[in-house]
């Protein structure tokens, strides 16, 4: 009389794949990087504008408490070029990259997203600082970024090397906070089209 071998013990859930457990998050992340892109040529745009208007960006416009450091008119530049970019992002990321139908009022997650958006700008505003900033020690270099022409002037590339340093924390933000809610009412809406029962409801 033959046995036969008992078939091999599985414990726990099967493993899933690097992609099914992180390919939603990556695309998100290269959809968010694509309307990012958009917006630092928008928040570009903005400061080119703004410098063509009034081309002396390092006048100083007020003291900061007393302290060595002024607000600078590039600081005001930078805060007018955040706030369009900043609506232009939202309104992207709404359609697009975090896309549903149970979004909520275009101003109740705007909001959100502005408050976000302030985060990455102060990281923006502190990278471009120190870049213009002629004592920093991470400035860059005068000879090279001389303002003689566009592609060598300092506040533009001041300000894309800060606004590419602050987009992982606009996303990270955004997708953890802003459009977190949408992202729970997709799974809810997904589990009720499976037939499964929501969690906790009764017979």
């Amino acid at each position: 009389m033959t046995t036969t071998p008992p078939a091999p013990r599985t414990t726990g859930a099967p493993q899933k794949s690097f992609w099914a457990k992180y390919g939603y998050t990556i695309r998100q992340f290269f959809k968010f990087g694509v309307v990012g892109g958009s917006g630092v040529l928008v928040n570009l745009l903005v400061v080119i504008i703004c410098k063509k208007i009034y081309p002396h960006y390092e006048t100083p416009l007020f003291n900061l408490f007393g302290t060595p450091w002024s607000i600078r008119l590039y600081h005001l530049y930078a805060t007018v070029a955040f706030l369009v970019a900043n609506t232009w992002n939202y309104q992207l990321n709404r359609m697009w990259t975090f896309r549903s139908r149970h979004h909520g009022g275009w101003l109740r997650g705007f909001f959100p997203f502005l408050a976000a958006g302030l985060a990455a700008f102060v990281v923006n505003v502190i990278v471009q600082t120190l870049l213009i900033n002629p004592t920093s020690p991470v400035a860059l270099p005068r000879e090279v970024f001389d303002d003689s022409n566009g592609f060598r002037t300092l506040l533009y590339w001041a300000t894309l090397i800060g606004t590419l340093v602050a987009t992982p924390f606009n996303f990270v933000l955004s997708k953890l906070w802003v459009f977190a809610g949408v992202r729970a009412k997709n799974v809810r809406t997904k589990n009720v089209r499976a037939g499964e029962r929501p969690h906790g409801s009764g017979e």
